[in-house]
């Protein structure tokens, strides 16, 4: 069963970004990566925290090279350093790496910085969501581009979009990372 954003909204207690949050980061609940529950990854992340903000957590794993260049070049640093809290479905290296060939380079030209804005912001849900808080459901969650983003945490794996949740629950300061295996593409 599907709920919309708004259903899931009167479920959640709270501030209505506090609900979309909560309606984005709970799909991932249900994957598991290696063999170890997403709970025991979360508990991992949550303790490697140290107060790095969203940004310095990417920077950080090394993992995000081509995801960080975006978020500069389409001047979005200073709001995912900013107080937040934000939920960031994160395609990682290979994600890009799996765009026809040419893609990022032509989504990176100045020209194209708006489109770059739309597909990232695509990425983002106000809020810091959880994966526990989404187990077991469908659901569809506001992105910050104002796109709802389908996420089904109902199955074996987490999906969003057209991507799976591979890592859940890297905390940072001002929100959460979940590692997704594709880039999303808004509609």
């Amino acid at each position: 069963m599907t709920r919309s954003f708004f259903s899931m909204s009167l479920l959640a207690a709270g501030s209505l970004a506090a609900v979309a949050f909560v309606g984005a980061i709970s799909a991932m609940a249900g994957d598991s990566r290696h063999g170890q529950p997403l709970t025991q990854l979360a508990a991992h992340h949550e303790a490697a925290h140290d107060g790095m903000d969203i940004v310095e957590r990417a920077i950080d794993a090394k993992a995000f090279t081509t995801l960080v260049a975006a978020v500069a070049e389409a001047g979005l640093v200073e709001t995912l350093k900013g107080e937040g809290p934000f939920t960031v479905f994160a395609p990682n290296d290979r994600a890009f790496s799996q765009l026809p060939e040419g893609t990022v380079a032509d989504l990176l030209k100045p020209e194209n910085r708006e489109t770059l804005t739309r597909i990232l912001t695509y990425h983002v849900v106000p809020g810091r969501v959880m994966s526990a808080d989404i187990a077991g459901q469908a659901l569809e969650a506001t992105t910050v581009s104002g796109v709802p983003l389908a996420i089904d945490a109902t199955g074996g794996s987490v999906r969003v979009g057209d991507a799976t949740v591979t890592t859940a629950d890297v905390t940072a300061s001002n929100g959460v990372i979940h590692v997704i295996d594709a880039v999303l593409l808004p509609n």
